[in-house]
Formats: structure tokens, C-alpha cells, sequence
């Protein structure tokens, strides 16, 4: 086994380039899909800086790919945020949340990943990186199917970036599942809203774990838009008829496909209404001239 832990960015896209390693950060969707000891070219990231930190930049926000989830839940982030802080801290438990990256939740691609969401409604993007250059990718480009990414070969994330346009109002995350954590979500949903005057000026919403990637809720969106924040229950029919439309959630041990929807249904609320009230306390209105589509 050759074992590779660069210290810089284009050390580690040579090594990717030329050998196809292995690549290994936290690890821990790595080892439990393995049997015995890792074997063959290993590409261990955790000594590069350009894949750590969070911070503001001119572009907006940048989450390098070997961010912790532990990190993301205790960094000071504007209340747009609040879904993937919301998040992190129901992945896993502590040591995972301590190992963990937010790169990896995105690479290993599980339909049931609690990052997804959250960056759905953020507009997130994602940037790669190869020996050739580098690339930026819409979250929903990235993630192709259950376990498949738009990853080319010699080619590796190396951040994720949230644009200021999508910085804006506050959010919130749910997670339904058989306990409150080490457990895999029957269904899964965040929204974001910026609110106008007591009215729901713009919204986002995805769900999660109800179909093979993380589907956003173009047409309740549209509803949200100029809506009573107060008024939520009036719109549950267009979210059910939308959910029934786009969600294709399985029949497992978990939970039934009409139990996924169903639920599916009520935490999207639930979602929608914390973060209404996330809202409503930091008197963040956002920008009006943002957009919550696009990446």
C-alpha cells in the first residue's frame, strides 16, 4: 500500500492524476464500506489547508471540503445557516461529528445525507479541483443519483461556496427517524425564508431521503412567495400534491413509502414555520433583490 498525505492542494491533485488513489479524510463512511484493512494507493487530505476553514469572501461564503461537522455546528454563521448547523449536530454522533467532512457527506452521495438539504436551499455550489483546473457545479449538478457524482476521474471537491444573493432571511432543518441520533432518516426536510412586513417575501425548500437525491419544492415555493407567515397550514394540500409528484420514497424496514410522504409533509412544515420564527427573532429580512433559485 502506498500512503500519500501531501501538506499542499497540487501535490495532491499530482498524486490524484497519476496513481487513482484511494482518497480519505474523515473516514467514516469509508471504513464501515470496507472489508478488513484499507489496501492500494491511499490519499490522505487532511494536512492540505486550502481544503479547511470557513470564511466570507468576495464571492460569498466558502466551506472548505475537509471542514468538520463539529466546525460547521459551532462556527458563528448568519441565521441562513441555521438548517446546516441544525444539521450537523444530528449527524452521527459527537465522534462522528468530530471526524467527519462536509465534502464527504456530499461524495458518498446517500440519498438519506443530512447535508443536502440544507445546501439545497442555500443555492450551494460545489468547486473540484484536477491537475488540468478547476470547475463550479450547482449542488443539484453534483449529485447525479445514489451513490454517483459528477466527479471526473484525477478530479476532487475542494470547497463548497454559498453566494451572498442566497445568504439571506433564516432556516431551519428536520429530521424524522426511528431515535434522535446514530440513525438514518425516514424523511428529512429544510427550508429557507426571507420574510417582508409579516409576509414570506422568498422561500426554499428541500426534502430529503424520500427519493434517490434531494428534491426541492419548486411549485410550494412559488406558493410561500407573498403568503401570511402566519398562514402555513393553508398551503398544506399544494405541498402534499407536490410531494407525491416529485418524491419517489422507498418501502423498507424503516418506513413504508405513504408513511415517508406523509411525514415528509408534515416536517416540511415544521421546517417552514421554524424558520419563519428563526426569522422573526434576528429581524433579518434579507436582500430583496436575492433569489433563492440558482446557484
Amino acid at each position: 500500500m502506498g500512503y500519500h498525505r501531501p501538506a499542499d492542494l497540487g501535490t495532491a491533485l499530482e498524486i490524484l492524476s497519476g496513481q487513482a488513489p484511494r482518497l480519505i479524510a474523515g473516514g467514516t463512511d469509508l471504513f464501515p464500506a470496507i472489508e478488513g484493512p484499507l489496501q492500494g494507493e491511499i490519499l490522505d487530505l487532511t494536512a492540505i489547508p486550502e481544503l479547511q476553514g470557513i470564511r466570507h469572501t468576495e464571492r460569498g461564503w466558502r466551506f472548505g471540503a475537509a471542514v468538520k461537522w463539529a466546525e460547521i455546528a459551532a462556527a458563528d454563521l448568519p441565521p441562513c445557516f441555521a438548517a446546516l448547523q441544525q444539521a450537523a449536530r444530528r449527524i452521527g454522533g459527537i465522534q462522528i461529528q468530530n471526524s467527519a467532512t462536509l465534502a464527504g457527506n456530499l461524495c458518498n452521495a446517500s440519498p438519506a445525507a443530512d447535508g443536502v438539504p440544507p445546501l439545497q436551499v442555500l443555492d450551494a455550489a460545489i468547486e473540484t479541483a484536477s491537475r488540468s483546473g478547476s470547475r463550479m457545479l450547482p449542488l443539484a449538478e453534483f449529485i447525479t443519483g445514489p451513490r454517483k457524482t459528477a466527479l471526473k476521474d484525477g478530479e476532487m471537491v475542494i470547497a463548497v461556496h454559498v453566494a451572498d444573493r442566497s445568504a439571506a432571511g433564516a432556516s431551519a432543518f428536520e429530521k424524522l427517524g426511528a431515535r434522535a441520533h446514530l440513525v438514518i432518516s425516514i424523511a428529512m426536510a429544510a427550508a429557507r425564508v426571507v420574510l417582508d412586513g409579516g409576509r414570506i417575501a422568498r422561500a426554499a425548500v428541500s426534502i430529503g431521503a424520500c427519493s434517490p437525491v434531494a428534491r426541492r419544492m419548486p411549485d410550494f415555493e412559488a406558493a410561500l412567495a407573498g403568503a401570511p407567515a402566519s398562514d402555513l397550514e393553508r398551503l398544506r394540500p399544494v405541498l402534499a400534491q407536490e410531494a407525491a409528484a416529485r418524491l419517489s420514497p422507498l418501502d423498507d424496514v424503516r418506513a413504508s413509502a405513504g408513511y415517508r410522504t406523509e411525514m415528509a409533509v408534515e416536517i416540511t412544515l415544521r421546517a417552514v414555520a421554524r424558520a419563519i420564527g428563526e426569522a422573526g427573532e434576528t429581524g433579518d429580512t434579507g436582500n430583496a433583490e436575492g433569489d433563492c433559485h440558482g446557484g
